[in-house]
């Protein structure tokens, strides 16, 4: 009799499982990572869709490339408009459907097809311990000794990486390919990913890593650490923003909608300064959480629109790579 009772029990919650809508939500491989925003995203969504939010990680763009048509995403999150030109091309999206004068971005945003999770700017973190003269400009960098050890990121795996290009471009413009050949001996290696560079410097393998300005915040904030600083430069940090896209077949377009509207809504907005480290799209700064707001940032913001920077970032890559070659 128990054992009958043990099977039925088993078969409900079995059907009840399969009854479960599924929402499969394409996100970078950082999402589910140690410093990723993706489980407390799932939760919060969970607890008011009545469905089953599953993330599949890996390499956004090329997935979608290549899997077309074909793809199983419902929703794609993680694309900086550094590539959302690419992912137009694929005509796999649909509009986001949603206020775009509710953000809250430093600056005008009209695309009614990738909508604003997040955003902020490219910077070089250093331990203010172990570094005693930190560069105070994009300049001084250039000009520090040699043996100064920086880890950067691939531009062509990591968007990161791609955003560094992109700002050597905006600064510098011709001369970038002298930059990349005074700042490559410094460089002691390139990762294929952030996650990778920013292990090397919390193991104290570098001195500075590229990151965010917005990354001292999880050492301040989560781990009680004020030795990770920064380095702000005069001539502008590169403005980063990452995007939430429906995609337009979708087998659950009403989940997918809510998705889309949850990302803006207080809940998910007042979760990403701590759960991605990183700034909300559509949260006034005056709700930011305690602390955030004195956040040191640049008062120079560079961006390169979707059409500039899908024009820019072939040549920039390849600066890029010439130079590190030599």
């Amino acid at each position: 009799m128990r054992r009958t009772l043990l099977a039925t029990t088993l078969l409900l919650a079995t059907q009840a499982g399969a009854d479960t809508p599924v929402l499969t939500v394409y996100a970078g491989d950082y999402f589910t990572s140690e410093w990723g925003p993706g489980p407390m995203i799932e939760t919060g969504f969970e607890e008011i869709c009545g469905c089953d939010l599953q993330f599949a990680t890996g390499d956004l763009l090329p997935r979608l490339l290549l899997e077309g048509e074909r793809t199983k995403a419902d929703v794609v999150i993680g694309l900086t408009s550094d590539v959302t030109a690419k992912a137009r091309e694929t005509g796999l999206f649909a509009p986001h459907g949603q206020d775009n004068s509710a953000l809250t971005l430093p600056i005008e945003w009209t695309d009614d097809t990738f909508l604003p999770f997040n955003y902020g700017h490219t910077a070089f973190i250093y331990n203010e311990t172990t570094m005693d003269a930190p560069p105070a400009s994009f300049a001084d960098l250039l000009d520090m000794p040699d043996d100064v050890k920086i880890v950067i990121q691939d531009p062509r795996t990591s968007i990161s990486g791609l955003a560094l290009v992109l700002w050597v471009q905006a600064v510098y413009g011709e001369e970038a390919g002298d930059v990349w050949s005074k700042l490559a001996p410094k460089i002691l290696t390139v990762t294929k990913d952030w996650s990778a560079s920013y292990g090397m410097f919390t193991d104290g393998e570098v001195d500075m890593v590229l990151s965010y300005t917005t990354s001292p915040a999880y050492h301040m904030f989560a781990e009680e650490d004020f030795t990770k600083k920064a380095a702000i430069f005069p001539e502008g940090h590169y403005f980063m923003v990452e995007t939430v896209g429906k995609i337009a077949q979708t087998d659950q377009p009403e989940l997918a909608d809510a998705f889309m509207a949850y990302v803006l809504s207080n809940d998910f907005q007042r979760m990403i300064p701590t759960a991605n480290w990183s700034l909300p799209s559509a949260l006034p700064a005056d709700q930011w959480p305690e602390g955030w707001a004195q956040l040191p940032l640049p008062e120079k913001v560079l961006f390169y629109s979707e059409d500039e920077a899908a024009a820019l970032k072939d040549q920039a890559v390849e600066t890029w790579r010439n130079a590190l070659s030599q």
